[in-house]
């Protein structure tokens, strides 16, 4: 069991960990803001998950999952705290993001307003899902609860 632990929570204390980490988690605590909150302009909790519901037909649960994942995911990175973990759920929550919504939009975000109003291209989706992958890879970086508690793995280069 300790070596499972040590595997999710060990980082190479590295500055490129620490910089993806305080990026995605910068990013994407607006974002999970806005639909909990509804900071930001965005709509908050139950508007949210009724536009999850009704117009992207998610299931409820899939809905209050997501919402979850980007508040107090990008919480947890921040405090770079199970960084693994919170990468991996983004992961698929970006991948579910470009298929639900922004494929049928294309590559490129809608800089010139040529797309449907609220349809953005998935570029944004996928650097979001590269920082999580690096994430998942390097782990938490300096200053974060992972390093403090995880196995130590100074030593080892950075990724």
């Amino acid at each position: 069991m300790k070596n499972i632990r040590n595997k999710i929570f060990s980082t190479a204390g590295s500055w490129p960990a620490t910089i993806s980490r305080l990026t995605l988690g910068f990013i994407l605590l607006p974002h999970g803001a806005q639909k909990l909150l509804g900071l930001f302009g965005g709509m908050g909790f139950s508007h949210t998950m009724q536009y999850f519901t009704d117009v992207v037909h998610l299931p409820w649960l899939i809905g209050f999952i997501v919402i979850m994942i980007e508040f107090f995911g990008s919480i947890l990175l921040l405090l770079g705290w199970a960084t693994r973990i919170v990468a991996a759920l983004i992961i698929p929550l970006f991948i579910g993001i470009i298929i639900t919504h922004h494929w049928q939009a294309g590559f490129f975000m809608d800089w010139f307003g040529a797309n449907p109003k609220g349809f953005e291209g998935f570029e944004f989706d996928l650097l979001m899902i590269g920082l999580a992958i690096s994430l998942l890879v390097s782990g938490g970086g300096k200053f974060s609860v992972d390093q403090r508690y995880g196995n130590l793995q100074t030593n080892n280069p950075p990724i």
